[in-house]
């Protein structure tokens, strides 16, 4: 588990981690809104560009990770965009075999819905791999009023993963010890979910009514202080600044012909 946390540090804060975390999700997100209600491609893959450049260059994780976080991304545009061109609808037909149709109409709607998917991919990495979820929450709270219990129930239930992955570890383990052996075929999967479930669900149930017990005895729904302060800084008018002309750059790429 820590390995696959450390895997997911940066190897370097750059000046992007320490821009506000919710000026970061609010102008992504309009970006992102933008994008939906828009069908031009030459849009998508201007923005693709200048985003990619700022992802690359101020994420602070080598490039070999950001490939690698790049390959579902690639992998779900591709598929998405294969799948409406190959089966999409339109009358002026190219090609067309059994039920595989590809026309005009079918290539653009497929290069629109894959470059879109790659966009809204690229987005979410730019948020994810530079906003922390402890002060991602604790911005949320102070600059966009997001009310505590919320917030704090959120950042409790990411804190649960690591033990929900160390309660299967060691459920798994107390079964090896005890050579319980599992079926084949689907009378494994029923098997296996029949081992885990119990356990895990049971351990899930204590650990939230630990949790909301300390959360009411604590008084969250009582006006609080923050040991964290998160506030704007030069840093957030410099990633407006770039947001700005990442969006003029792709208002000016021209609508690609297909």
């Amino acid at each position: 588990m820590n390995s696959l946390l450390n895997w997911f540090t940066p190897n370097k804060q750059t000046w992007l981690h320490r821009c506000n975390p919710s000026l970061k999700f609010v102008a992504l997100f309009a970006i992102m809104l933008f994008v939906f209600f828009s069908r031009a491609i030459g849009l998508y893959v201007g923005y693709i560009i200048c985003l990619s450049i700022v992802l690359w260059s101020s994420s602070g994780f080598p490039a070999r990770k950001v490939a690698l976080l790049h390959i579902p991304i690639l992998i779900s545009s591709l598929s998405s965009g294969i799948t409406l061109t190959l089966f999409g609808r339109g009358n002026d037909i190219i090609w067309q075999w059994w039920i595989i149709k590809i026309s005009h109409e079918s290539i653009h709607s497929g290069m629109m819905i894959g470059t879109k998917s790659l966009l809204i991919g690229i987005i979410s990495l730019l948020l994810l791999l530079t906003s922390p979820p402890v002060k991602l929450l604790y911005s949320f709270m102070q600059q966009l009023r997001l009310p505590a219990k919320y917030a704090y129930a959120f950042l409790a239930g990411l804190r649960l993963v690591p033990y929900m992955i160390e309660e299967v570890q060691l459920r798994r383990r107390a079964l090896r010890i005890r050579r319980v052996q599992a079926d084949r075929g689907f009378a494994k999967i029923y098997q296996m979910i029949k081992l885990y479930s119990i356990p895990l669900i049971a351990q899930a149930i204590r650990r939230a009514h630990r949790i909301g017990i300390a959360m009411e005895a604590k008084q969250f729904q009582q006006k609080r202080t923050y040991y964290y302060i998160t506030s704007f800084s030069a840093y957030d008018g410099i990633f407006v600044c770039i947001v700005l002309i990442c969006t003029a750059v792709a208002l000016i790429v021209p609508e690609l012909p297909v």
